[in-house]
């Protein structure tokens, strides 16, 4: 299944700490491929600035903005997980939390460092605290929602995807993903409600197809079923899962033969259920 979790961009509405930091600081903040060189760069312009003043430098564009040192920390911690240094982002997010404690984007940068080393409670606490700052943050419902999936509060995340879907109505993923937990709770109906969105809104979602196939079988429908995993297969001729899935709806409506052609491609594509079962049931 797909894992889809929102991020934030590099904070690039920024300032300079006098001239020497100001140049540090606009290096590091278009430099955007040299990640080691961009933390080197907001590290000495933090060193310039001990006293955390408030300072402005011209962008290329000719814009004066404006930039303290929280700005720069929340900047590291982005390139720190750029470079999946998790923990590393954590401290540098920290930092700016320290400096910031109204830093809506630190907490939920922060949430995602925590879900990436697994830690959904943490992670779950500072999108709660983004959402608390900033009660129409769309993505923080959003990730909640993805952390409460891996604890499995279903309901929880039904509850979180709903509001994203109502502050971002376009959003397909909250719409598979709140269908992915109804079929959890077994509410196939209301998953395959969902999952149809989740198509209308991205038609080349072969993973909204898949599990519409399976919420399908589960209600019996296995024409539906077959239909779904052909699209699914359509959209990606290597899903192992598909091919298998479908076989089985095929050997539902008793095609054996057309559930063991199937099981036979899932197998060489590495699905070692369906290997065995073409080893029990195929000629």
């Amino acid at each position: 299944m797909k894992n889809i979790l929102y991020t934030l961009a590099l904070l690039v509405s920024f300032s300079s700490f006098g001239q020497t930091a100001s140049e540090y600081f606009k290096r590091a903040n278009y430099n955007k491929s040299d990640h080691y060189g961009a933390i080197s760069d907001y590290i000495k312009a933090i060193e310039l600035n001990p006293n955390n003043d408030e300072m402005s430098y011209i962008n290329n564009n000719g814009e004066k903005l404006y930039f303290s040192n929280h700005h720069a920390y929340y900047n590291i911690g982005v390139y720190k997980a750029k470079l999946k240094d998790y923990n590393g982002a954590i401290s540098s997010y920290n930092k700016a939390i320290e400096l910031n404690p109204n830093y809506t984007k630190a907490y939920y940068n922060r949430g995602n460092s925590k879900y990436n080393l697994k830690d959904n409670y943490g992670a779950i606490s500072d999108y709660t605290k983004a959402i608390e700052i900033n009660p129409n943050y769309a993505k923080a419902y959003y990730n909640r929602g993805r952390s409460k999936v891996e604890l499995k509060d279903e309901y929880g995340a039904i509850s979180d995807y709903t509001k994203t879907i109502e502050l971002n109505p376009n959003n397909d993923n909250a719409y598979f993903y709140r269908g992915y937990s109804k079929a959890k709770l077994k509410d196939y109906n209301g998953a395959i409600s969902d999952y149809n969105k989740a198509i209308e809104l991205n038609p080349n979602d072969g993973d909204a197809y898949f599990y519409r196939g399976y919420s399908k079988r589960e209600l019996k429908d296995y024409y539906g079923a077959i239909a779904d995993y052909s699209k699914a297969i359509e959209l990606n001729p290597n899903n192992a899962d598909a091919y298998s899935n479908r076989g089985i709806s095929k050997e539902d409506l008793g095609d054996l033969n057309g559930a063991c052609a199937d099981w036979k491609k899932a197998a060489e594509l590495g699905n070692t259920k369906a290997a065995g079962w073409v080893a029990n049931q195929c000629n």
